[in-house]
């Protein structure tokens, strides 16, 4: 599965320009499929589309644990990835959170919606302890797994830790949603116990991630660059751990 390719370009510096090559990441559409109904598009990086697919419908909140997915049927070569439900499983093929809840546009605020979110996925309790060391060691144990951006120097990364800050799983995507999707639904898929653990993502905290964490039960996370205003007041209703700027020695702890 090709995550980056070599294309021709035209470099400028000051003393002209020459023609030379560079490594960038691929970005292609993935169709997620239930039971044969189209679920979403995603722009993603290929690679783990069978944890991507997962992770997406437990997040988004159309299934609730992979156990009630009897088969995944990955087809990278038409950037498709099927799945299909037990046969006593039904989901509520319309009830998609993500056109509902997320994106920076979306106008989301106010109590009556959080209120909706969290009828969804309650909010957290009792709250894992994480200390400051685990945290402060994260960053260079994901940056230090993150072999495709060594080439590209275009992908976000997700890294999943456990609460004494041992790295379980990291994947890389071109959209920092997507890595995360894929780290839960490793997660998922290898038995490893969420509640347990914490998110570190690569660059900034968005409202997206915070609730796909917290569908997951993610008691905590981290990321490099800033939080949102809305994920600061998400991880304070739902209980969440949020840590932002965590650039060792130092970070900011917001939630």
């Amino acid at each position: 599965m090709e995550t980056s390719r070599t294309i021709p370009l035209t470099r400028r510096h000051p003393g002209g320009s020459e023609e030379t090559h560079d490594q960038v990441a691929v970005e292609e559409p993935l169709e997620i499929r239930l039971d044969g109904h189209p679920v979403a598009v995603v722009m993603r990086t290929p690679g783990h589309d069978e944890e991507l697919a997962t992770g997406f419908l437990v997040t988004e909140g159309i299934i609730s644990k992979v156990s009630q997915l009897r088969k995944i049927e990955p087809r990278p070569e038409e950037n498709r990835v099927l799945l299909f439900l037990q046969d006593d499983v039904t989901v509520d093929l319309y009830k998609l959170t993500r056109h509902f809840f997320t994106g920076s546009s979306c106008g989301l605020c106010g109590k009556a919606t959080l209120d909706a979110i969290f009828t969804e996925s309650p909010p957290i309790h009792p709250r894992v302890e994480i200390s400051d060391a685990a945290f402060l060691a994260a960053p260079e144990k994901l940056r230090s797994a993150q072999s495709t951006f060594d080439t590209t120097g275009g992908l976000h990364a997700a890294g999943l830790f456990s609460e004494t800050g041992e790295l379980l799983v990291v994947r890389e995507d071109i959209g920092r949603h997507n890595a995360t999707d894929k780290v839960i639904g490793h997660a998922l898929h290898h038995g490893l116990d969420l509640e347990k653990s914490f998110l570190l993502v690569s660059g900034r905290v968005s409202f997206e991630i915070m609730q796909k964490a917290l569908a997951a039960r993610i008691p905590a996370v981290a990321g490099i660059s800033a939080p949102s205003s809305l994920a600061i007041d998400f991880a304070r209703a739902s209980g969440q751990t949020l840590v932002g700027f965590l650039r060792p020695p130092t970070f900011n702890r917001y939630a």
